[in-house]
């Protein structure tokens, strides 16, 4: 049953991302569409934030997309 408050998406990630971010929350309850909600809240209502990922290059170097 499809819920009208959801948006089905399929993203890429980097799979040293994937495999060390369950690791890290194997024990915990954060799952990736979690954290992807919240991060996306965070990035339209904090300008902080925002910012803070708008200037991560980190991974910049890895794919133009990243």
């Amino acid at each position: 049953m499809k819920s009208s408050s959801t948006k089905l998406t399929s993203v890429k990630i980097l799979n040293e991302l994937h495999s060390k971010f369950k690791s890290t929350t194997i024990n915990t309850p954060i799952t990736f569409q979690k954290l992807v909600n919240r991060c996306v809240d965070l990035y339209i209502s904090d300008p902080h934030f925002a910012k803070m990922i708008d200037n991560h290059t980190k991974l910049s170097n890895t794919n133009k997309f990243f």
